[in-house]
């Protein structure tokens, strides 16, 4: 299965699939050790178990997620083929971005490749957003008219890679 990670550059991206990644093995993720993508990186996210295992069989489901980052927009419809989840990050904390995000999400959501892809809205750094500025980004981002207007399943979660809130409805999402 194919799950692709885009967004606009500065959104979260990797802090977020970082975490996601290595929160599991316990690992402490702070944000300075984290570098903007410029090109495409692919994490492997240990999915949660579906069933309780004894101690002598252990579940480990892993789902691999490409990211592409957000300089490379221009071409993102070069890494279409096949993909079966998109995960769209947004900067609620960055209201300037939140128009743009919003168009370049509907032109994802518009490619016939994109068309019976699962899609999961991540609307990060909710840490630093204030409660109204959370509600202007999904006004911005039109979130209710987009949902009557296309094919896609689309989640929407709230998310803080700092305060770790939102990543276990991610972890649920992708399992499905």
């Amino acid at each position: 299965m194919t799950v692709l990670c885009l967004g606009p550059k500065y959104a979260g991206k990797t802090h977020l699939l970082t975490k996601l990644t290595r929160s599991q093995l316990g690992e402490n993720v702070t944000s300075p050790h984290i570098v903007p993508t410029i090109g495409t990186n692919i994490f492997s996210i240990k999915l949660p178990a579906r069933q309780k295992t004894t101690s002598k069989q252990k579940s480990n489901v892993y789902v691999q997620v490409r990211e592409v980052g957000g300089t490379m927009a221009p071409m993102w419809k070069n890494y279409f083929g096949d993909v079966k989840k998109l995960m769209y990050v947004v900067d609620t904390s960055n209201l300037c971005q939140i128009s743009a995000a919003g168009v370049l999400l509907y032109s994802l959501l518009a490619d016939p490749r994109l068309q019976h892809a699962k899609v999961i809205i991540v609307l990060t750094k909710m840490d630093l957003a204030y409660r109204q500025m959370r509600n202007e980004a999904l006004l911005m981002l039109q979130l209710d008219k987009l949902k009557k207007q296309i094919r896609q399943e689309v989640t929407v979660v709230e998310t803080s890679a700092i305060l770790d809130t939102g990543k276990d409805k991610i972890l649920d999402w992708l399992a499905q």
